[in-house]
């Protein structure tokens, strides 16, 4: 199979995860290439050059006239399509394409393809999970734990289920996903897209060639410009319609309700918050459009206890509930995160910021005018928040997230709701998320002590 032009040679542009398994997938099928990373000591350098001692590795600085003459230049979903050392090459018609473009010209299995600004990671989960509770076999990664080209070594794989971000679908030509979706979109990475319009285009990258497309009703961003016949499915908090999953209400209780019948009350999900009914939502129509049984669909949703990290419970302490939502690295996660917890009163105590990525972070005071109680903020653009947030709320500084655990807790009051999300990345006080989500829990444990 001629999977890459091979009169001259690739060239891999970054040494992680991504560009470690881009590179044993070319040599797996006999294509010449070399390795470059700007990097002085990139990550994975001793691993490669002891997997591949005869090929070239190029580091330091991006060689611009090596690009040139390449025959196609696989990139690093975190590297930008306008680095100035890729416009000779791009301008010469030099193919730029990810992993995710090689995993689509030889994948021979149906794809649900998911994308969206916030609850990627936890709907591919929940529909990687309703794959197995269905008897299937699913293969899930992409942008979430393990890289896509990897997942095709899997053995008797039925279907894949992939999260997949913008960066991703922006060097993504050929996937033919059975099911695709966006399931939202909110300014996100402004600091590498000219604009909200831009950051769309490429998310809405995702519905090119799929058989199925699933819509969020109330985010008509979501919605793709079909100019063909595609099958449509929809989901929302609201009442569904026809092929659409939504909320309806019988008596006290909410149920989960596809077109006309409901299905399960929303009280029987694990994951707590309207913004987790919809997630629930979203995976049963991705689910009940690539085949799943409704009843394995169900099982799973009461199973599910969802991700570390996303508005996953830590504690309850003085009758305080206390929920880190470190995942949340953007403006739009924030918002669903205190949409979900909201309750009559403002009854939040949000600990949030970092770095945010050139974005707009005005958007958060209407919610966090009806909701949250004290402010408490961290990081790098805590002045940015402050700046656009402090009429709405009492706003309180500081140094690190272990104080601002101790400020959360000093104005709590029972059946408060004590929320780290932060509505920024993390990597400027912390190597992670992870990690900041963890020294969350040391906190809360530290002052419940």
């Amino acid at each position: 199979m001629n999977i890459i032009a091979s009169s001259q040679y690739t060239v891999i542009i970054g040494l992680g995860v991504t560009g470690l398994s881009a590179a044993r997938f070319l040599q797996k099928n006999h294509v010449k290439f070399l390795m470059m990373d700007s990097r002085d000591n990139p990550p994975n350098q001793d691993a490669f050059c002891k997997e591949f001692p005869d090929t070239q590795l190029l580091t330091s600085q991006l060689e611009s006239d090596v690009l040139l003459h390449a025959s196609e230049i696989i990139i690093s979903p975190g590297m930008s399509l306008k680095t100035p050392e890729l416009q000779p090459a791009i301008e010469a018609g030099v193919p730029v394409i990810g992993d995710i473009e090689l995993f689509a010209r030889v994948v021979d299995k149906p794809v649900i393809a998911i994308t969206g600004s916030n609850a990627k990671s936890t709907v591919t989960t929940l529909v990687g999970e309703m794959a197995t509770a269905a008897g299937l076999t699913p293969a899930v990664g992409g942008n979430l734990g393990v890289p896509v080209l990897e997942l095709l070594d899997k053995p008797d794989i039925d279907i894949f289920v992939l999260e997949l971000s913008s960066f991703q679908l922006e060097t993504t030509f050929s996937l033919k996903a059975k099911v695709a979706t966006v399931l939202n979109v909110s300014a996100d990475h402004m600091d590498r897209y000219d604009s909200l319009a831009s950051y769309h285009k490429a998310k809405q990258r995702v519905y090119l060639n799929a058989q199925q497309v699933v819509v969020n009703r109330q985010d008509m961003l979501t919605h793709p410009p079909l100019s063909r016949d595609a099958v449509v499915w929809s989901f929302g908090d609201d009442r569904p319609d026809l092929k659409g999953f939504g909320l309806t209400l019988s008596g006290e209780d909410s149920y989960l309700t596809y077109e006309f019948k409901k299905l399960m009350p929303v009280s029987e999900l694990k994951i707590k918050g309207k913004h987790n009914a919809v997630n629930a939502l979203s995976a049963l129509a991705l689910g009940t459009a690539a085949g799943f049984s409704v009843e394995s669909m169900l099982s799973t949703l009461r199973e599910f206890k969802g991700l570390s990290h996303r508005c996953e419970y830590v504690s309850t302490i003085d009758d305080v509930i206390y929920i880190n939502d470190s995942k949340a690295t953007n403006v739009g996660a924030t918002i669903a995160a205190i949409e979900g917890f909201a309750g009559n009163s403002k009854n939040i105590i949000l600990i949030a910021g970092g770095d945010g990525k050139g974005a707009d972070f005005s958007t958060l005071s209407p919610v966090i005018e009806k909701a949250v109680k004290v402010l408490v903020l961290i990081g790098k653009d805590a002045d940015d928040i402050a700046n656009v947030i402090a009429e709405q709320v009492t706003v309180v500084m500081s140094k690190s997230l272990s104080e601002a655990v101790a400020i959360a807790k000093a104005h709590a009051v029972s059946e408060d709701i004590v929320l780290l999300s932060p509505a920024c990345a993390s990597f400027d006080m912390f190597s992670g998320f992870e990690d900041r989500g963890n020294q969350f829990i040391a906190a809360v444990e530290k002052v419940a002590a």
